[in-house]
């Protein structure tokens, strides 16, 4: 029996990993923003820097697969109590922040695998003069596909800033997915996502074999990259080790 925990895992391709798992007897924690019933799972507010750390507290010692799945659309700019802006602290900062949490644990394990649900592939370089997206007006689809393009940069940065550790990076982008987007709009704007989700986009079951199979069997390279459960590149310039460590630098000074 393996222990795997899953960010996200009360909605959407989260909730369905945590479903498939169980049933097959693993022990499998959902970490949501939602509560729902199960002895194994954690209400957590992944955007508080000082939460996500103290998730390691909380699991067990030995972490088999980390899948990290929490995003939220964010149509308009929110900011955490912290001060940040919400769809980065989710997508981005708490993921980076989760994988030094739990490495340790990670690393306890036979054959350790993250797995980070992004858009890999795909996206535009950060601002980094403005990462927080206060600058000149906010665009939720903008700032999403630069959490993407952030996100191949930790993979990227991974194996650089632990180059002795055994767990294997794993960046998968599912594709459209109809994981609920409709529920972050209101008005005619729902009506016509929730109807695009239903004409275009996978249902979760579907979704699911090929990341199943990539958490069952972690590939043999440190990181890998794939989209809708076939190999692809990262982001073009997301594989610059420079950009990379520029980013989980400004990731420590946001939350030291």
């Amino acid at each position: 029996m393996r222990t795997i925990v899953v960010t996200g895992g009360t909605h959407g391709i989260g909730q369905g990993l945590v479903e498939h798992y169980r049933a097959r007897g693993d022990r499998v924690i959902a970490i949501g923003s939602t509560a729902v019933p199960g002895d194994d799972t954690i209400r957590a507010d992944l955007t508080e820097a000082e939460t996500v750390r103290g998730l390691a507290g909380a699991l067990p010692e030995r972490i088999d697969a980390l899948v990290m799945s929490a995003f939220r659309y964010s149509p308009v700019r929110a900011e955490t109590a912290a001060g940040l802006e919400y769809t980065f602290a989710l997508y981005v900062l708490s993921r980076f922040l989760l994988v030094e949490a739990l490495l340790p644990a990670l690393e306890r394990a036979p054959s350790p695998v993250i797995l980070s649900l992004c858009g890999s592939g795909a996206g535009r370089p950060p601002r980094w003069d403005d990462l927080q997206s206060r600058r000149g007006r906010f665009r939720a689809l903008d700032t999403t596909l630069r959490g993407a393009y952030a996100n191949d940069l930790l993979g990227t940065a991974f194996p650089i800033e632990h180059p002795s550790a055994r767990t294997r990076y794993v960046l998968y982008n599912p594709t459209m997915v109809d994981t609920g987007l409709s529920r972050a709009f209101d008005g005619p704007t729902k009506v016509l996502v929730d109807v695009a989700s239903r004409l275009f986009a996978t249902p979760v079951p579907r979704a699911l074999p090929p990341i199943v199979r990539l958490i069952d069997a972690p590939p043999d390279a440190p990181v890998t990259a794939f989209r809708a459960g076939r190999p692809t590149r990262v982001a073009r310039g997301a594989d610059d080790p420079a950009s990379a460590l520029r980013l989980t630098a400004a990731l420590r000074a946001l939350a030291p």
